[in-house]
């Protein structure tokens, strides 16, 4: 399994007990949807090794308590400690209207209810406070912040975001 075929689900954070139970912080909003996993693929060492999950289960809501075959002690446990976890993109809920996937959008075309094409988002900087898209335009480079308010229409089927920024924004990036 390669990256490209993943997504990042989250990762183990701690120990929880003698028998080589860990404690994973998922980056989702729904936690509750990855309780009954089969397999997780654990990155190690750069490469992805799928673990059979014997069972899993949230732990203060925010975290998922897991049971992996064959990591049944504290020291088996140590070996996999901090280590990303990843599934298969198409054990992704499909998303519909206005929301989506970071990953899903790139590529898209931006449109501007006012200034008209914008560009073709390259990536998403979800590294501040507000996640924003670094659109590619010309050479240049612009950034839109992700705001509800802002974006009108996702269209998938043309693969373009329809926005309507403040007045001014873009041309503050040329």
């Amino acid at each position: 399994m390669n990256k490209e075929d993943c997504f990042y689900l989250g990762k183990i954070v701690k120990k929880y007990s003698f028998k080589g139970e860990v404690l994973a912080k998922l980056d989702t909003d729904q936690p509750e949807v990855y309780e009954h996993l089969e397999t997780i693929f654990l990155e190690l060492r750069n490469n992805l090794v799928p673990f059979f999950v014997e069972y899993a289960q949230l732990h203060k809501s925010e975290l998922l308590r897991i049971k992996f075959e064959d990591v049944d002690t504290e020291a088996d446990a140590d070996t996999i400690m901090k280590s990303n976890l990843f599934l298969p993109l198409d054990l992704l809920p499909k998303l519909e209207g206005n929301t989506f996937y970071f990953h899903e959008v790139i590529g898209f075309a931006v449109k501007d209810k006012n200034y008209g094409d914008v560009g073709t988002i390259k990536s998403i900087n979800d590294s501040s406070a507000q996640a924003l898209f670094e659109i590619e335009s010309n050479g240049k480079e612009i950034l839109i912040p992700m705001n509800d308010e802002f974006i009108l229409k996702v269209d998938r089927n043309t693969k373009t975001i329809l926005v309507e920024t403040p007045e001014g924004l873009i041309d503050l990036n040329f």
